[in-house]
């Protein structure tokens, strides 16, 4: 079985989940501590979360990236890299621009990001679910969380020691560079054989990957699910910056406790996650990862009443990124499974949509929310917001619990193929 994991393709996940999680943060967790540090409002620093409308929107332009190919390097690569080299001339743009004199034109430049980094996210998830065998999205999973995480490390981490001693302006060229590894990565890797021919016209394009994800058993109530399951910690993790600052927390402690520190709880969250949906199915990981995912975003609570305690940070540091990377793992398996192969792109780039939708719209009035509940109520009601997404899990039990190594639709009988699509 471990030969079969790590793989040439196995760690193009990984690779591919670092360039996938590098952008994001650079448009809320390193944006975050820069316009704190410049004095920007609250409020608004909280509605800049509405720059990520591109994560809730990809699934308008992914028929294009299923129907089209682009460049000589295949359907998905061609994409890959045309998104990528984006993503570095408007990262590398951020750093000619100041927050108190140009806020509108950073917005823009966030929101160019944020589209390029969505549209990467759709290519790279249909790479994943096409390049991977059934019984490997789970453990391909887990190694993306833990590129994407890297990456999280890379920013909000790294990023802010840097900040330290060169400031915001220098660290997005540095940022920028950094998305040379999804460059290289997009070359190294094996374009996915096609199992069968490239979307023709409208109907073929458009219209087919929605009907055939709609015909399948609750199809409605997963797409509820995927809305519900992470959005507590959606909306927390949009305010967390700030309320480290506001705990009196320095920067080099953020990015040496929280983020670097931390770092090691996600690659164990993740690869642990990875394993146990191998050993206990995707249902039992999907509600109890989420479970203690909702007691860990609850324990932050805990640092308004220790103060500005390092061994209390790291305490609640370590329980959050093992149970995100766990969560995480299992949540992003569960959306490989959900898509038919001959659509990957539109139909994740759909699930992915709605899974941004929490971070992005609900958590825009997050600091609102935070200014008015206070800090420990903030948290807790965060908390109380899986447990919709937990409850309603207990619908797909029956169908859920198929067994990861079942084969292909594709290669199964009618009755069967029903059953798992």
């Amino acid at each position: 079985m471990w030969r079969r994991l790590f793989t040439k393709r196995m760690l193009i996940a990984l690779l591919m989940g670092f360039s996938s999680g590098l952008p994001l943060l650079l448009t809320s967790t390193l944006l975050q501590a820069w316009l704190t540090r410049q004095g920007i409002n609250l409020g608004l620093i909280g509605l800049f979360s509405l720059v990520g409308l591109p994560y809730t929107l990809e699934f308008v332009w992914a028929p294009v990236l299923d129907r089209f190919q682009l460049g000589v390097l295949g359907r998905r690569r061609g994409w890959l890299l045309a998104t990528q080299l984006a993503l570095v001339a408007t990262i590398a743009s951020m750093a000619f621009f100041d927050p108190n004199r140009d806020l509108l034109a950073i917005a823009a430049l966030c929101l160019a990001i944020a589209f390029s980094s969505a549209s990467q996210d759709t290519v790279i998830n249909a790479y994943r679910r096409e390049s991977l065998a059934d019984d490997e999205q789970g453990f391909g999973a887990s190694l993306y969380v833990n590129g994407y995480r890297a990456a999280m490390l890379a920013v909000s981490g790294g990023g802010l020691i840097l900040v330290h001693f060169v400031g915001f302006h220098k660290v997005y060229l540095v940022m920028a560079a950094l998305m040379g590894v999804g460059i290289v990565t997009t070359f190294i890797a094996s374009e996915p054989r096609l199992t069968a021919p490239l979307p023709r016209g409208f109907r073929e394009s458009v219209v087919e990957p929605f009907l055939s994800y709609l015909r399948r058993p609750d199809a409605v109530w997963v797409l509820v699910f995927i809305l519900l399951y992470k959005v507590g910690d959606l909306v927390a993790s949009n305010m967390t910056i700030p309320f480290y600052l506001k705990m009196g927390f320095s920067n080099l402690t953020i990015g040496v406790v929280v983020k670097a520190f931390g770092f090691w709880a996600i690659i164990g969250g993740g690869l642990l996650g990875g394993a146990l949906i191998l050993r206990i199915g995707m249902f039992r990981a999907l509600f109890w990862f989420g479970l203690l995912q909702a007691f860990a975003t609850a324990s932050f609570a805990l640092l308004t009443w220790t103060g500005p305690s390092i061994g209390w940070l790291a305490f609640v540091i370590s329980a959050e990124n093992l149970t995100l990377g766990m969560s995480t793992a299992a949540f992003v398996g569960f959306m490989a499974l959900m898509t038919d192969r001959r659509f990957t792109a539109t139909q994740y780039a759909l699930l992915s949509s709605l899974m941004g939708v929490p971070r992005v719209i609900l958590s825009a009035p997050s600091g609102y929310l935070a200014l008015g509940l206070g800090w420990p109520l903030f948290f807790m009601v965060c908390a109380l917001l899986a447990a919709p997404g937990l409850i309603l899990l207990r619908r797909f039990r029956h169908w859920l619990e198929v067994p990861l190594d079942t084969p292909d639709p594709a290669e199964c009988s009618r009755e069967t193929a029903a059953l798992i699509e």
